[in-house]
């Protein structure tokens, strides 16, 4: 049988790193093959034939040819550049955030189509939510802009969530995950490092508090798709306590902070008028 010497994949991509003088080592996330890293060669060149189909969230169609170390790619084609969702610096702050999300949780080498099915469309809600923000600012420029960033803060928490469930770590949002109890209707608990809610007779473990409302719509984005889960609507206050809870799940899981997070809490600040 032939050897061979080299393969076609699509994939979105995550993240770009220069090697030497001219060469890229890109961070590829791929349906069928996982997450893993190819080097560009020649794609700093301002003459380079590969440099705009790799840029980052791209999803493009590769060429590769097989590497001792690392891949090479040899050709691309960019199938999906989300050009309005580079329009906004918030947008575009988002799927970078969402592209960093992926780097931390996803091994590399195991295939995860799920997870790249849900970057994707995540990707292509983002870029819809950007064209409804460049329409609504064209109508209304005095619209503030922690008021103007439409339903990506809910799709932010429903991708979190959906990628936490993907990959093992789905909070428990149903029963106490401490006593296995009911959780009552009014405030209950929540500890990240325990992995859910926390019923009132476990108040001792309780991390924060979390409110019936923030409840209701974690329940409601972990059981829907996203075309009924966009429905929620979200006032200041629900919108940062479900923030909080997410973040503090992530922050358990990745023993960190993530790099997007201070910038996009830049990004929200309201504009001077």
């Amino acid at each position: 049988m032939r050897q061979q010497h080299s393969y076609s994949t699509e994939a979105l991509i995550l993240r770009r790193s220069d090697l030497g003088e001219a060469d890229r080592i890109v961070t590829l996330f791929t349906p069928h093959k996982g997450k893993f890293h190819a080097i560009a060669k020649g794609s700093r060149r301002p003459v380079s034939k590969l440099a705009g189909h790799l840029e980052l969230l791209n999803r493009s169609q590769l060429q590769i040819a097989l590497g001792r170390n690392l891949d090479i790619i040899t050709q691309a084609e960019v199938r999906e550049n989300f050009l309005r969702l580079r329009t906004s610096l918030w947008h575009m702050t988002c799927g970078f955030y969402l592209a960093e999300l992926v780097d931390r949780f996803v091994e590399e080498r195991v295939v995860h189509a799920d997870i790249y099915t849900l970057l994707l469309q995540t990707l292509r809600y983002l870029d819809v939510d950007a064209s409804a923000l460049i329409a609504q600012r064209a109508q209304d420029s005095s619209v503030e802009q922690a008021q103007s960033h439409g339903r990506t803060p809910l799709l932010l928490r429903y991708f979190e969530l959906h990628l936490l469930t993907a990959v093992g770590y789905a909070p428990s949002l149903q029963t106490c995950v401490s006593c296995s109890g009911e959780l009552l209707a009014g405030e209950n608990g929540f500890k990240a490092s325990l992995g859910g809610v926390l019923c009132r007779q476990c108040s001792h473990l309780w991390e924060r508090r979390l409110s019936p409302n923030a409840l209701k719509v974690l329940r409601y984005i972990q059981d829907n798709p996203w075309r009924e889960a966009g429905r929620v609507r979200l006032n200041t206050p629900l919108r940062a306590e479900l923030e909080a809870v997410m973040h503090s799940l992530l922050r358990f899981h990745l023993e960190r902070d993530l790099k997007s997070w201070r910038f996009l809490d830049m990004l929200s600040l309201p504009t001077e008028p």
